[in-house]
Order: structure tokens, then sequence, then C-alpha cells
């Protein structure tokens, strides 16, 4: 694989997620289990819906009909189809290429983690899909278990440019009524945003069923704030710069950014919703490692 493609994976993380798994834990309908595929797939089963083609993908699934009259291909999907289902959510706005000296950006994290994840799910023959947003949706990927979807992944990540503001919510909403199959949805973000509006979107994919978890992701400087002297802050997101000592910002700072997470905590674990916080300075094999294993032990009990 292309250097340029294969950069967010790393052989250290790659070599420790390949002995875990990524299992469906609260989706338990029987057609979800990440684990065996039905021997009734594809023949005498409901069908559910169509999805776009992708390379590597059986053509004896090809609707014909469909492509006679779009002259596009399409693969039928059915309800017994047992493997489990993702979709990624990575948050490409300009607030996420923040790093501090020393550390890589947010996005560049987020976008290990979606391609170790991705990795692991397609090898386990589970389907992933990803979508890129800010303040609406950039890029959507259909999801597949196809080998050669993992190329599509990672060509996508690797030509990521954050430049607009975010609006999770209503990007949420948005994709909670787009994304039809119940599956597991995946996101990636810092989530600077309205708790309210974005517990309001997360809550909606738990209305439709979906199970989410939510991996919060910030630099080691966001979240203990230890500037000392007259420091120039860039403004993201329409924000302006500012000028200032941090040291008369820094109590109520990290007063606002308690209460800002303790309102997430709370509302993801209020909706069953598995909330994951991680500094950029963490090393990625473990934060990954230790959270796969959490998840599996719990879903055991």
């Amino acid at each position: 694989m292309p250097s340029e493609l294969s950069k967010f994976l790393d052989p250290k993380t790659l070599t420790k997620v390949s002995n875990l798994d990524l299992k469906a834990r609260l989706i338990v309908e029987g057609y979800i289990s990440g684990h065996h595929k039905s021997p009734f797939h594809g023949f005498s089963v409901e069908f559910a819906e169509h999805r776009e083609y992708s390379p590597g993908d059986d053509f004896k699934h090809l609707d014909w009909k469909v492509w006679a009259k779009s002259d596009r291909f399409y693969i039928k999907q059915y309800e017994e189809e047992t493997n489990l289902r993702s979709f990624i959510l990575m948050d490409t706005s300009e607030s996420m290429k923040y790093a501090s000296p020393g550390n890589i950006s947010k996005l560049e994290y987020a976008s290990y983690i979606a391609a170790s994840l991705s990795y692991m799910m397609i090898r386990q023959q589970d389907s992933v899909g990803m979508v890129l947003f800010d303040n609406k949706i950039k890029k959507f990927l259909p999801a597949s278990a196809s080998p050669a979807h993992l190329r599509l992944l990672l060509h996508e990540l690797n030509n990521i440019v954050p430049e607009q503001k975010t609006d999770t919510g209503m990007i949420f909403h948005e994709l909670a009524e787009r994304i039809k199959r119940k599956g597991l949805i995946i996101i990636l973000s810092d989530l600077f945003d309205d708790p309210a509006k974005l517990l309001s979107g997360l809550q909606h994919f738990r209305y439709l069923r979906h199970e989410v978890i939510v991996f919060q992701i910030l630099d080691d400087f966001e979240t203990r704030f230890p500037f000392d002297n007259m420091t120039q802050f860039e403004g993201y997101e329409g924000w302006e710069e500012l000028i200032c000592d941090p040291r008369s910002l820094r109590k109520g700072y990290l007063e606002e950014y308690t209460e800002f997470t303790d309102k997430l905590k709370r509302g993801c674990r209020n909706n069953k919703i598995d909330f994951v916080p991680i500094s950029t300075n963490q090393p990625l094999d473990i934060v990954l490692t230790a959270y796969l294993a959490t998840r599996a032990n719990s879903r055991a009990k």
C-alpha cells in the first residue's frame, strides 16, 4: 500500500488491535452480531436496502434492474446479513487542526483512530462507512467490507482540509435519518459545540437504535491550560485572535471546561453511549487496546 495512504496505519497499533474486535454490544435484534454471517445471506430473506457498489463486492448481488434505470451499480442488502455495520463520523472543522508543541493535531490523531478501526473491522469482515463533516456533510462513503474499500477510506483521510465551523447537532440529526439500517456509530471529534444540541443529535441516533461510541479528542493544552506568559491565542471557527495574560483566565477556563465535559459525560451515560475522552499526547495503541478490552469485558458480563 503506498506510503501516502498507509501513513495512518501504525504497525504497533495494528499488531495490538488485531487481537481484539469491535462487536455490537447494545444491538440485540439478532441480525447484527458482528461475528457470524447468516447461512441465508442473500437468499430467501427480506430485502433491506441498496448501497452503491464498491470494488471487490460480489457481482451476484448487483441489482440489474436499478442499473438499467440509472446506469449505476447498486448492491442488494438483506435483513439477514449479520455482520456488524459501522459508520465513522469524522469532525473536520477548523478547531480540529490545533496542535500544541510536540503533539500531532487532533485531526491527525482522529485519522489514526479511524484508520485503525477501519482496518480492524474490515479484517473481521464487518462493513464500515465514513462521513466527513464540519457545518455540512463533506463526504459520505457507504459502508463496505471490501478490502479495496480501506484504500478509499485512507485516501479520504489523507486529503482532509479543516477550514470551516462545525454544527454537530444539526449534522447528527441529518445523519440519523440518512443511515437507515441499525448499526454502530463511531464519532471522532473535539465536540466543541453547544452540549444541548450535540446531545440531542446523539439521542436521535439512540432513538433509532444505533449503538454509539464517542471519542472526544482534545489536545493536552486544552485540558490543562498550562500557559503562563503573555500569549496570543489564534482564533478558530470565526473567533478573533486574543492577546492576554492567561493566568487571569485559567481558573475560569478550567471551570468552564469541567462543566462542559461533565455535561457530555452525563448525557452519554444517560443514553447508554460510550464516552471515551482522549488526549493527543496519549499513545494510540494503549488508548485503543485499553478501551476495546474494557468494552469486551463489559459486553461479556
